[in-house]
């Protein structure tokens, strides 16, 4: 058991084993109890709700493993969603023309990116916690929102807005495949990336960080920008989906990514991380809540689930700690 043990962690990573026991758990469980939960319905219906709550969680993984967190996400993207809506209907609403999408997304794009980058400068040079940022972005973020659509929404988008949201490509939901592309592009940051391992050292010590060369303030802003263009991907994915925009769109699965994140076995202090295991545990997430819809469970019931589900991670994750350093000592 123990070399079948060590094989997995070579070639999977030892971050991989909690996600894969969870999905097996939640199939097996589900499998049983639930009916037609081994099913493509089953299967469509997560594919189709999992790239929402995904790039958010990509959104919030870079902060995360800097040490950081960013509570601004899905304010960030909703004020994202909002200015590519009002660039589709200053082109004519319905009857805007295909470059009048691109437009409305780099729009989106450069509004993201610009409220990345100015809470990223906050935290790099105020050295204020990124609690304290981000929570206050968060709220400038909402109530601007909330002031320029007069706390409705907007909707009336052309025809192929809503095929980009609900349509599919060799049997993929599109939004999906974007996600898996969004995916693909954070694991070679992380992995190729100079700018990746850069935001690992900052999360491991920032200080040593400084101290070996490294530009951390530059570091922290491209952080917080790639972040703030996450969730401008989000937003688009929203607005699409729903064929509409309004500030709340969203607003559950701020606690939710972050779960996600530790699930996935991305350190709660930084410095450690990937994406391949947050991709696993966002499919078990997406899975339980399925799930529970099928036994007539109430959604609520999911989410207090996902709070209780986050305890238990973290429990396990300091007694797994706590029982290495104890094997350490003993050797």
């Amino acid at each position: 058991m123990t070399s079948l043990t060590q094989k997995f962690n070579r070639t999977f990573g030892a971050d991989m084993a909690g996600p894969v026991i969870a999905f097996i758990a939640v199939m097996v469980v589900f499998g049983t109890l639930a009916d037609n939960f081994l099913s493509l319905g089953t299967f469509g219906s997560v594919s189709f709700q999992l790239p929402e709550l995904g790039l958010l969680t990509l959104a919030m993984l870079l902060p995360l493993l800097t040490g950081g967190i960013n509570l601004s996400i899905t304010f960030a993207a909703n004020l994202s969603g909002l200015a590519a809506a009002w660039v589709l209907q200053a082109q004519g609403g319905v009857n805007a023309p295909p470059s009048a999408f691109l437009l409305a997304c780099l729009a989106a794009l450069l509004t993201g990116a610009a409220v990345g980058a100015l809470t990223g400068a906050a935290i790099a040079y105020t050295r204020a916690h990124p609690i304290l940022i981000t929570l206050s972005m968060m709220i400038f973020l909402r109530g601007l929102g909330e002031f320029l659509t007069r706390g409705g929404d907007i909707s009336g988008f052309p025809g192929y807005v809503s095929t980009i949201g609900q349509g599919s490509v060799l049997g993929l939901p599109i939004p999906l495949v974007i996600f898996i592309a969004c995916v693909g592009l954070w694991h070679i940051l992380l992995t190729r990336a100079k700018l990746g391992f850069g935001l690992l050292m900052i999360g491991s010590n920032i200080e040593s960080a400084r101290y070996s060369g490294l530009n951390t303030r530059r570091i922290l802003v491209l952080v917080y920008t790639l972040s703030g263009m996450m969730c401008a991907v989000a937003g688009l994915i929203m607005l699409a989906r729903f064929n509409s925009v309004r500030v709340g769109h969203g607003e559950s699965y701020l606690l939710i990514t972050v779960l996600a994140a530790f699930l996935g076995g991305v350190n709660p202090f930084g410095g450690f991380g990937r994406v391949l295991p947050v991709f696993v545990a966002l499919i078990v997430l997406q899975l339980l809540s399925s799930g529970l819809n099928l036994m007539g469970a109430n959604q609520h019931l999911a989410t207090a689930l996902w709070g209780v589900l986050m305890i238990v991670v973290m429990a396990a994750r300091t007694l797994a700690s706590k029982l290495s350093a104890a094997r350490g000592r003993k050797v």
